[in-house]
């Protein structure tokens, strides 16, 4: 029972440290340090009672610091993105499980049919490698997709093709080569509808998903 208080004393104590409320819409929301923290203190008393140990109020309390520094560190990572992206045409968003989501539209990086980056999009690349390199704790898959014009195994590889280029200009800006992988889904998974051209527009994409570590170093 004491350990089972302790936890919620330690979550109750954590999102009301997490709380920050919105001085234009003075909406309250909870800093994703916080939430880190709170799925941290699950999983080390989660961790602590399957390996049997005795002591799931402590391991609970580490896995809540561990948490809370991942979540902050992809918080200030995102913020410096939004920062970095603004006017860009590239959108940046929390995907709800700790990573974050980069979303580039086909017209703005590569011309019809092409795997050349546009000229126009190197400053906005560069803006993101630099930012991938200070934070250099996260590992990066850059996803590759099409819309559903043409054959669909020429899709697969042209957004093969795509995620490579890119992935290629982020190594050499100093991003890592072990961190990133890079997959080609081709028309599979469209998020518009491929009927108009506004929806074959946002099809045509490339996807960059920088995912928390499991640790700090």
């Amino acid at each position: 029972m004491n350990n089972k208080l302790m936890i919620a004393a330690l979550a109750s104590s954590l999102a009301l440290v997490g709380c920050a409320t919105d001085p234009v819409t003075g909406q309250q929301t909870i800093h994703k340090g916080a939430l880190g923290a709170l799925g941290g203190a699950a999983a080390g008393a989660g961790i602590s009672k399957v390996t049997g140990g005795d002591k799931t109020g402590r391991d609970a309390a580490i896995g809540a610091v561990l948490g809370g520094a991942i979540g902050t560190y992809m918080e200030n990572q995102q913020r410096q993105l939004e920062r970095d992206m603004a006017g860009t045409g590239v959108e940046v968003k929390h995907d709800g499980q700790g990573n974050i989501d980069l979303i580039m539209p086909g017209n703005i990086t590569f011309a019809h049919d092409s795997t050349n980056i546009n000229p126009s999009f190197y400053n906005t690349l560069n803006k993101l490698a630099s930012t991938m390199t200070q934070y250099d704790q996260t590992t990066v898959t850059v996803m590759g997709h099409t819309d559903s014009v043409g054959n669909p195994t020429y899709n697969q590889g042209l957004s093969q093709r795509r995620a490579q280029s890119v992935a290629g200009y982020l190594q050499n800006r100093g991003v890592a080569s072990y961190r990133i992988q890079t997959l080609g889904y081709g028309q599979s998974q469209p998020i518009a509808n491929n009927n108009t051209e506004q929806g074959r527009m946002q099809n045509r994409r490339v996807e960059i998903k920088l995912n928390a570590p499991q640790n700090l170093r």
